[in-house]
């Protein structure tokens, strides 16, 4: 066997076993033809120290809006404003059930000025600015005659008027758009 070819050999055996001593897990993604494929997950955490159990939280720890807060499924920010679009489950979710709120949040003592939008499958923000939230919202719909469910996508928008910093809205609407 000639040197150089022994060189060669050293070397993708070399490749070979470095290859096959990688400690790093591998990492499962999906892909399917319905949707965007799931983003890759860290490499689960190595415990590094003693458990601790936790206990449920109950009314009786002076905290008793948890089962109402544990409902929240979707938080969004509005970019520039003390508020924020926020949605429960709840109902049916065969006709809609994101029951939809804005909320604004005026001191620690008074906590959040809450306004309910809608009864909606999904929403969409489309834009904001000052005073204002566009959204498209998809919500389902009965045929009272045939009793079908359908969905339909409306856009609506949010406007609002602030007085002064820390009150609630002197008005909130609703108002189809285009």
């Amino acid at each position: 066997m000639s040197a150089r070819s022994s060189v060669i050999s050293i070397t993708v055996a070399a490749a070979l076993s470095l290859a096959a001593c990688d400690a790093t897990p591998a990492v499962k993604t999906t892909t399917t033809t319905e949707g965007p494929a799931e983003p890759a997950q860290a490499a689960p955490l190595a415990p590094s120290g003693a458990p601790e159990p936790l206990t449920v939280a109950d009314a009786s720890e002076g905290d008793d809006g948890l089962q109402w807060a544990a409902a929240v499924v979707r938080v969004d920010e509005v970019p520039g404003e003390n508020a924020k679009l926020f949605g429960t489950a709840g109902g049916d979710p065969a006709m809609n059930g994101l029951y939809t709120y804005i909320a604004f949040y005026l001191s620690p003592a008074e906590g959040w000025a809450v306004y309910r939008i809608g009864d909606f499958l999904d929403y969409t923000v489309l834009s904001s600015a000052n005073g204002r939230v566009d959204l498209d919202v998809q919500e389902s719909t009965m045929d009272e005659a045939t009793g079908n469910i359908g969905d339909r996508h409306r856009k609506i928008i949010v406007q609002w008027t602030q007085a002064a910093e820390e009150t609630a809205p002197t008005a909130v609407t609703v108002t189809p758009g285009q």
